[in-house]
Protein backbone atom coordinates (compact mmCIF):
# COMPACT_ATOMS: atom_id res chain seq x y z
CA UNK A 1 0.00 0.00 0.00
CA UNK A 2 1.50 2.98 -1.29
CA UNK A 3 -1.27 5.83 -0.27
CA UNK A 4 -3.85 6.23 2.30
CA UNK A 5 -7.48 5.01 1.34
CA UNK A 6 -8.88 8.59 2.37
CA UNK A 7 -8.43 11.96 1.27
CA UNK A 8 -9.03 13.72 4.41
CA UNK A 9 -7.42 13.10 7.84
CA UNK A 10 -10.81 13.27 9.72
CA UNK A 11 -10.77 10.62 12.40
CA UNK A 12 -9.28 7.73 13.44
CA UNK A 13 -12.84 6.24 12.71
CA UNK A 14 -12.47 6.93 9.19
CA UNK A 15 -8.89 5.31 8.73
CA UNK A 16 -8.13 1.43 8.13
CA UNK A 17 -5.20 -0.38 10.03
CA UNK A 18 -3.18 -0.30 6.76
CA UNK A 19 -3.54 3.50 6.69
CA UNK A 20 -2.10 3.50 10.42
CA UNK A 21 0.80 1.33 8.93
CA UNK A 22 1.60 3.55 6.00
CA UNK A 23 1.27 6.63 8.50
CA UNK A 24 4.17 5.07 11.02
CA UNK A 25 6.44 3.61 8.02
CA UNK A 26 6.29 7.36 6.51
CA UNK A 27 6.89 8.60 9.88
CA UNK A 28 10.01 6.09 10.56
CA UNK A 29 12.07 8.41 7.58
CA UNK A 30 10.65 11.51 8.52
CA UNK A 31 11.88 10.98 12.04
CA UNK A 32 15.69 10.68 10.43
CA UNK A 33 14.78 13.62 8.76
CA UNK A 34 14.28 15.66 11.59
CA UNK A 35 17.36 14.04 13.36
CA UNK A 36 19.51 15.12 10.59
CA UNK A 37 22.05 18.22 11.17
CA UNK A 38 19.70 19.92 8.02
CA UNK A 39 16.15 19.48 8.95
CA UNK A 40 14.16 20.40 5.93
CA UNK A 41 13.01 18.72 2.72
CA UNK A 42 11.91 20.05 -0.45
CA UNK A 43 8.60 17.41 -0.41
CA UNK A 44 6.01 20.03 0.02
CA UNK A 45 7.57 23.18 -1.65
CA UNK A 46 4.39 24.09 -4.23
CA UNK A 47 2.09 23.40 -1.57
CA UNK A 48 0.17 26.33 0.39
CA UNK A 49 -1.39 24.87 4.08
CA UNK A 50 -3.51 27.04 6.09
CA UNK A 51 -3.96 26.43 10.00
CA UNK A 52 -7.37 27.22 11.23
CA UNK A 53 -7.16 27.09 15.01
CA UNK A 54 -10.53 28.23 16.07
CA UNK A 55 -9.56 27.19 19.38
CA UNK A 56 -6.33 28.09 21.93
CA UNK A 57 -3.50 25.73 21.27
CA UNK A 58 -0.03 25.54 22.06
CA UNK A 59 1.63 22.38 21.10
CA UNK A 60 -0.70 21.04 18.42
CA UNK A 61 -0.44 24.44 16.31
CA UNK A 62 3.35 24.44 16.73
CA UNK A 63 3.61 21.01 16.10
CA UNK A 64 2.00 21.29 12.89
CA UNK A 65 3.81 25.03 11.92
CA UNK A 66 6.98 22.91 12.29
CA UNK A 67 6.10 19.92 10.45
CA UNK A 68 5.44 22.33 7.59
CA UNK A 69 7.99 24.01 7.73
CA UNK A 70 10.30 21.34 7.75
CA UNK A 71 8.62 20.23 4.49
CA UNK A 72 9.07 23.07 3.06
CA UNK A 73 5.35 24.26 2.75
CA UNK A 74 3.97 27.99 2.49
CA UNK A 75 1.74 28.48 5.26
CA UNK A 76 -1.18 30.60 6.66
CA UNK A 77 -1.57 30.92 10.04
CA UNK A 78 -5.47 31.95 11.28
CA UNK A 79 -6.67 32.62 14.68
CA UNK A 80 -10.29 32.81 15.43
CA UNK A 81 -9.70 35.29 18.19
CA UNK A 82 -8.17 38.33 15.91
CA UNK A 83 -10.65 37.14 13.28
CA UNK A 84 -13.72 38.20 11.77
CA UNK A 85 -15.33 35.32 13.05
CA UNK A 86 -15.74 37.73 16.18
CA UNK A 87 -17.58 39.50 13.87
CA UNK A 88 -20.26 36.67 13.25
CA UNK A 89 -18.40 35.11 9.83
CA UNK A 90 -19.88 31.95 9.41
CA UNK A 91 -17.06 29.14 8.93
CA UNK A 92 -17.61 28.07 5.30
CA UNK A 93 -17.42 31.77 4.34
CA UNK A 94 -13.67 32.28 6.42
CA UNK A 95 -12.49 29.13 5.16
CA UNK A 96 -14.01 29.99 1.08
CA UNK A 97 -12.10 33.13 1.88
CA UNK A 98 -8.80 31.44 2.70
CA UNK A 99 -9.88 29.46 0.08
CA UNK A 100 -10.02 31.96 -2.84
CA UNK A 101 -6.22 32.40 -2.17
CA UNK A 102 -5.83 29.29 -3.50
CA UNK A 103 -4.68 26.89 -0.04
CA UNK A 104 -4.46 23.32 -0.84
CA UNK A 105 -4.73 21.93 2.66
CA UNK A 106 -5.83 22.88 6.01
CA UNK A 107 -5.25 22.01 9.16
CA UNK A 108 -8.45 23.00 11.68
CA UNK A 109 -9.17 22.77 15.43
CA UNK A 110 -12.46 23.93 16.56
CA UNK A 111 -14.93 23.44 19.15
CA UNK A 112 -17.48 21.80 17.95
CA UNK A 113 -17.67 18.18 17.02
CA UNK A 114 -17.40 17.45 13.38
CA UNK A 115 -16.75 20.48 12.29
CA UNK A 116 -13.86 19.05 10.11
CA UNK A 117 -16.09 16.81 8.83
CA UNK A 118 -18.63 19.66 7.67
CA UNK A 119 -15.81 21.54 6.40
CA UNK A 120 -14.56 17.96 3.59
CA UNK A 121 -17.90 18.35 2.38
CA UNK A 122 -17.70 21.81 1.93
CA UNK A 123 -14.54 22.93 0.79
CA UNK A 124 -12.57 21.37 -2.20
CA UNK A 125 -9.10 21.22 0.24
CA UNK A 126 -7.44 18.67 1.73
CA UNK A 127 -8.53 19.12 5.81
CA UNK A 128 -6.49 17.65 8.59
CA UNK A 129 -8.41 17.97 11.99
CA UNK A 130 -6.45 18.60 14.50
CA UNK A 131 -9.09 18.24 17.46
CA UNK A 132 -12.85 19.02 16.72
CA UNK A 133 -14.94 19.54 20.18
CA UNK A 134 -15.07 16.26 22.47
CA UNK A 135 -15.25 14.68 19.27
CA UNK A 136 -11.63 13.23 18.11
CA UNK A 137 -7.81 14.21 17.72
CA UNK A 138 -6.79 11.85 15.37
CA UNK A 139 -2.79 12.84 14.90
CA UNK A 140 -2.62 12.94 19.17
CA UNK A 141 -3.92 9.64 19.08
CA UNK A 142 -1.56 8.47 15.85
CA UNK A 143 1.60 10.11 17.44
CA UNK A 144 0.59 8.26 20.68
CA UNK A 145 0.65 4.68 19.43
CA UNK A 146 3.62 5.07 17.45
CA UNK A 147 5.40 6.19 20.70
CA UNK A 148 4.27 3.22 22.43
CA UNK A 149 5.44 1.19 19.16
CA UNK A 150 8.53 2.72 19.55
CA UNK A 151 9.10 2.22 23.10
CA UNK A 152 7.53 -1.66 23.61
CA UNK A 153 8.04 -2.84 19.80
CA UNK A 154 4.35 -3.53 19.48
CA UNK A 155 0.97 -2.55 20.26
CA UNK A 156 -1.06 -6.01 19.42
CA UNK A 157 -1.58 -7.24 23.20
CA UNK A 158 -0.51 -4.32 25.10
CA UNK A 159 -2.61 -3.78 27.96
CA UNK A 160 -3.13 0.27 27.57
CA UNK A 161 -5.03 2.34 30.86
CA UNK A 162 -6.48 5.46 29.88
CA UNK A 163 -7.07 7.61 33.18
CA UNK A 164 -8.92 11.25 33.98
CA UNK A 165 -11.78 13.04 32.07
CA UNK A 166 -12.71 10.14 29.54
CA UNK A 167 -16.29 12.31 29.05
CA UNK A 168 -14.84 15.32 27.71
CA UNK A 169 -11.83 13.91 26.29
CA UNK A 170 -11.34 13.66 22.73
CA UNK A 171 -8.01 12.00 23.38
CA UNK A 172 -9.11 9.40 24.66
CA UNK A 173 -11.84 8.30 21.75
CA UNK A 174 -9.35 8.77 19.43
CA UNK A 175 -6.87 6.49 21.20
CA UNK A 176 -9.30 3.93 22.53
CA UNK A 177 -10.28 3.67 18.11
CA UNK A 178 -6.88 3.66 17.18
CA UNK A 179 -5.28 0.90 20.03
CA UNK A 180 -8.23 -1.05 19.43
CA UNK A 181 -7.54 -1.00 15.97
CA UNK A 182 -4.21 -2.42 16.48
CA UNK A 183 -4.74 -5.11 18.91
CA UNK A 184 -4.38 -3.39 22.10
CA UNK A 185 -6.31 -4.04 25.10
CA UNK A 186 -7.79 -0.62 26.59
CA UNK A 187 -9.36 0.38 29.82
CA UNK A 188 -10.38 3.32 31.01
CA UNK A 189 -10.27 4.74 34.98
CA UNK A 190 -11.77 7.66 36.47
CA UNK A 191 -14.51 9.11 39.10
CA UNK A 192 -17.76 7.27 37.48
CA UNK A 193 -19.27 10.93 36.75
CA UNK A 194 -16.02 11.60 34.29
CA UNK A 195 -16.70 8.10 32.39
CA UNK A 196 -19.42 8.35 29.88
CA UNK A 197 -22.41 5.30 30.32
CA UNK A 198 -21.35 4.14 26.52
CA UNK A 199 -17.83 3.28 26.94
CA UNK A 200 -18.10 -0.51 27.16
CA UNK A 201 -19.37 0.25 23.88
CA UNK A 202 -16.16 0.46 22.52
CA UNK A 203 -14.83 -2.70 23.60
CA UNK A 204 -13.16 -1.25 26.48
CA UNK A 205 -12.88 -2.14 30.23
CA UNK A 206 -13.80 0.36 33.00
CA UNK A 207 -12.07 0.46 36.77
CA UNK A 208 -12.60 3.28 39.20
CA UNK A 209 -9.82 2.67 41.18
CA UNK A 210 -6.73 3.46 39.37
CA UNK A 211 -3.98 1.27 42.11
CA UNK A 212 -5.50 -1.71 40.18
CA UNK A 213 -5.74 -1.02 36.82
CA UNK A 214 -2.05 0.44 37.10
CA UNK A 215 -1.02 -3.35 38.57
CA UNK A 216 -3.09 -4.12 34.82
CA UNK A 217 -1.18 -2.32 32.31
CA UNK A 218 1.96 -1.96 30.54
CA UNK A 219 1.36 1.79 29.83
CA UNK A 220 -0.48 4.78 31.71
CA UNK A 221 -1.76 7.28 30.13
CA UNK A 222 -2.48 10.26 32.28
CA UNK A 223 -5.60 12.77 30.67
CA UNK A 224 -5.99 16.37 32.50
CA UNK A 225 -9.25 17.48 33.84
CA UNK A 226 -10.81 19.69 31.25
CA UNK A 227 -12.89 22.34 33.69
CA UNK A 228 -13.14 24.70 30.52
CA UNK A 229 -15.36 21.94 29.40
CA UNK A 230 -17.38 21.10 32.10
CA UNK A 231 -20.66 23.35 33.12
CA UNK A 232 -21.55 21.18 36.45
CA UNK A 233 -19.15 20.40 39.47
CA UNK A 234 -18.45 16.40 38.73
CA UNK A 235 -16.21 16.09 41.41
CA UNK A 236 -15.50 17.60 44.79
CA UNK A 237 -12.08 18.96 44.08
CA UNK A 238 -8.83 18.49 42.43
CA UNK A 239 -7.09 18.15 45.50
CA UNK A 240 -9.40 14.68 46.18
CA UNK A 241 -9.25 13.79 42.47
CA UNK A 242 -5.76 13.82 42.99
CA UNK A 243 -5.41 11.92 45.66
CA UNK A 244 -7.35 8.97 44.12
CA UNK A 245 -6.68 9.48 40.40
CA UNK A 246 -3.58 11.42 40.39
CA UNK A 247 -0.21 9.12 39.57
CA UNK A 248 2.74 9.44 42.17
CA UNK A 249 5.94 8.51 42.63
CA UNK A 250 5.14 6.37 45.64
CA UNK A 251 1.92 4.46 43.62
CA UNK A 252 4.72 3.82 40.81
CA UNK A 253 7.10 2.41 43.00
CA UNK A 254 4.33 0.16 44.65
CA UNK A 255 3.94 -1.83 41.31
CA UNK A 256 6.00 -4.59 40.78
CA UNK A 257 6.64 -4.14 37.45
CA UNK A 258 8.32 -1.44 35.44
CA UNK A 259 5.36 0.67 33.29
CA UNK A 260 5.51 3.73 30.90
CA UNK A 261 3.86 6.90 31.35
CA UNK A 262 2.20 8.97 28.34
CA UNK A 263 0.57 12.41 28.53
CA UNK A 264 -0.83 14.25 25.78
CA UNK A 265 -0.22 17.62 27.32
CA UNK A 266 -0.83 20.47 29.25
CA UNK A 267 0.39 18.78 32.60
CA UNK A 268 -1.55 19.88 35.48
CA UNK A 269 1.49 19.32 37.52
CA UNK A 270 0.08 17.83 41.06
CA UNK A 271 -3.44 16.89 39.82
CA UNK A 272 -3.51 13.73 37.50
CA UNK A 273 0.28 13.26 37.61
CA UNK A 274 3.31 14.93 40.04
CA UNK A 275 5.95 16.41 38.64
CA UNK A 276 8.69 13.83 39.72
CA UNK A 277 6.49 10.96 37.91
CA UNK A 278 6.75 13.44 34.82
CA UNK A 279 10.05 13.91 35.02
CA UNK A 280 11.16 10.44 35.56
CA UNK A 281 12.41 7.42 33.47
CA UNK A 282 8.99 6.30 33.13
CA UNK A 283 8.03 8.90 31.28
CA UNK A 284 7.91 9.13 27.81
CA UNK A 285 5.82 12.51 27.46
CA UNK A 286 9.04 14.40 25.51
CA UNK A 287 9.35 11.29 23.06
CA UNK A 288 5.56 12.55 22.35
CA UNK A 289 5.87 15.67 21.36
CA UNK A 290 9.28 14.60 18.89
CA UNK A 291 7.03 12.20 17.30
CA UNK A 292 4.23 14.41 17.10
CA UNK A 293 6.23 16.86 14.21
CA UNK A 294 7.24 13.45 12.57
CA UNK A 295 3.75 11.92 12.81
CA UNK A 296 2.00 15.22 11.38
CA UNK A 297 5.21 15.54 8.44
CA UNK A 298 4.06 11.92 7.71
CA UNK A 299 0.43 12.93 7.42
CA UNK A 300 1.33 15.99 5.58
CA UNK A 301 3.44 14.40 3.14
CA UNK A 302 0.60 11.20 2.03
CA UNK A 303 -2.54 13.42 2.18
CA UNK A 304 -0.72 15.99 -0.65
CA UNK A 305 -0.02 13.69 -2.48
CA UNK A 306 -3.12 12.91 -3.05
CA UNK A 307 -4.14 16.67 -4.15
CA UNK A 308 -5.47 16.91 -7.74
CA UNK A 309 -3.48 19.21 -10.20
CA UNK A 310 -5.27 21.31 -12.63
Amino acid sequence: MSELSVNHLLGIKQITKEDIQLIFDTTDHFKDVINRPIKKVPSLRDITIANLFFENSTRTRISFELAEKRLSADTINFSASSSSVKKGETLIDTVNNILSMKVDMIVMRHPEPGAAIFLAKHVNSRIINAGDGTHEHPTQALLDSYSIREKLGSIKGKKVLIVGDIIHSRVALSNIYALNMQGAEVCVCGPPTLIPKYIKELGVRVEYDLKKGLAWCDVAMMLRIQLERQNEKLFPSLREYAMLYGLNKNLLDSLKKEIIVMHPGPINRGVEITSDVADSKHAIILDQVENGVAIRMAILYLLASKIERA
